[in-house]
């Protein structure tokens, strides 16, 4: 019985290519909706917040969609992410299954969303612009984009819900250290923020409100985007390399996943590993078994209504 517990893969062995499932799946997903209009939003909807490059990734079709190099260059700083075998957790469940975790808190900030962050810092870098909004909750994309942001010589703001401001210090300082600017919200920067304040002075803040505020400040501003962690279609692209890598280093394990447990909120880091897995069964590959595990909290998923939403509150 093997006992190897890491499964590495060399920098040279990277994927040098995302994997847009949109080119496999049955039917077209769902078009994104205009909040003013309720009508399909086209690319001259998202320009005020997307350069150009992002908006074409969130619209193809395309199967593959390339890594530039700069980006590879920078992943290389932690990627590949190393794929470990639970050999003590499968002794402790008495269990025959093989259980393998893919680790991707090697990333220097403790995530996986610096695999969006760097290419979406670059591109924006590449389309002139000057500066970047955000919004962030626990800090984990807030803390990606500041990296980012340092990086690719790019001004990031970051409206943080305050009630997480105030909670998590160490969080702030690490963002402030990497030079972004960080903005409890909701703030008096902003028309909306000033407007949920004169409501309620007290207003621990929301993802919702956050969004809004950078949203606002972006569109307002020439030299400004918007950037986002997690939900939109370019974003799981994006994370499509955990999978991608996930998939060679099986391969390496002599095995192939029958199921695929990932963890689902906005859904990038459950996409970015099962992404290319399912796209491998939809092309009459193996097919695995997919869960998406969500908190009971909040059961968006297995409890939640199917509806059209939108990101932001404001």
């Amino acid at each position: 019985m093997s006992t190897q517990t890491k499964y590495l893969l060399q920098e040279s062995q990277m994927p040098k290519f995302w994997y847009n499932i949109q080119a496999d799946l049955p039917a077209p997903l769902p078009p994104v909706l205009h909040p003013g209009t309720m009508q399909p939003i086209g690319p001259d909807d998202l320009a005020p917040l997307f350069p150009m490059s992002l908006i074409l990734q969130e619209v193809t079709t395309e199967r593959e969609v390339e890594i530039p190099e700069p980006v590879r260059e920078v992943f290389k700083l932690w990627r590949p992410a190393p794929l470990f075998r639970a050999h003590r957790l499968e002794q402790v469940l008495g269990t025959p299954a093989k259980i393998f975790y893919k680790y991707e808190g090697v990333s220097p900030a403790g995530s996986h969303k610096p695999n969006s962050a760097i290419p979406q810092a670059f591109f924006n870098k590449e389309a002139g612009v000057k500066r970047l909004t955000t919004e962030t909750g626990a800090g984990q994309w807030g803390s990606s984009l500041a990296m980012a942001g340092q990086m690719f010589g790019l001004d990031v703001t970051i409206y943080q819900v305050r009630v997480s401001y105030d909670q998590k210090p160490y969080r702030r300082a690490l963002m402030e250290t990497y030079g972004a600017r960080c903005v409890p919200s909701p703030s008096n920067e902003t028309e909306y923020g000033r407007r949920v304040l004169a409501e309620r002075p007290d207003h621990p803040g929301s993802l919702g409100i956050a969004i809004s505020e950078a949203v606002e400040i972006a569109a307002q501003n020439e030299d400004t985007k918007y950037a986002l962690g997690s939900v939109l279609n370019h974003v799981l692209l994006h994370q499509t390399i955990i999978g991608l890598e996930a998939m060679e280093q099986m391969h390496m394990a002599d095995a192939w996943p029958d199921v695929i447990v990932g963890c689902t909120g906005g859904g990038s880091n459950f996409a970015g590993l099962a992404f290319p897995f399912i796209g491998h069964g939809l092309r009459g590959g193996a097919k695995p078994r997919i869960v998406a595990v969500e908190p009971a909290a909040c059961p968006s998923l297995t409890r939640g209504k199917y509806a059209y939403d939108f990101g932001d509150t404001g």
